[in-house]
């Protein structure tokens, strides 16, 4: 029997979970250490975060500043704001990562696959020829070769080259 370590994932699994699990997004935008949380890009609008349970590298997450459950009861300028820096990783992830497709979608409570049930977010999802392998299909467990502090040092300085005002006036 084939067996794979996983110790990244021991600390979200004996953490103790609380009724109200405090928000991840809400929690990014008021840390001071981008990296603990993973974020990439923040404007007043929006961020960008690295998905810490990545389906493949580079796989990001697109959410509105304002707590919003549903796309409906977000503002104009928060909805552009929120396409306008979803294409913006997806050219980044294009350029660092060459992948040859994505995915690129979003879950709408716990029933639609939600993670996080009251703050809606995109998900981007860099896809390779062949990186669905049997470990997917057979032992429900997905290979990331790359580490996410690595991840994270690649893809940080092309999203402080982006131009916060120009997401802004979007």
């Amino acid at each position: 029997m084939d067996i794979l370590f996983t110790p990244w994932r021991y600390p979200y699994l004996t953490a103790p979970k609380s009724e109200s699990p405090s928000c991840i997004f809400c929690n990014a935008v008021k840390s001071k250490t981008s990296r603990d949380t993973l974020t990439l890009f923040i404007t007043d609008q929006a961020l960008v975060m690295m998905n810490r349970y990545p389906y493949t590298n580079g796989h990001l997450m697109v959410a509105p500043v304002a707590h919003d459950a549903l796309l409906f009861e977000s503002r104009d300028d928060s909805l552009r704001a929120l396409i306008r820096l979803t294409a913006e990783a997806q050219r980044i992830l294009s350029d660092v990562y060459r992948p040859d497709g994505f995915n690129v979608g979003m879950n709408f409570g716990q029933v639609a696959g939600a993670g996080v049930l009251d703050h809606y977010h995109m998900h981007i999802v860099p896809r390779w020829s062949g990186d669905s392998n049997f470990m997917t299909v057979t032992a429900r467990t997905r290979i990331v070769p790359e580490d996410l502090d690595v991840t994270y040092d690649k893809l940080l300085p092309h999203f402080t080259n982006i131009r916060k005002e120009t997401l802004s006036d979007q």
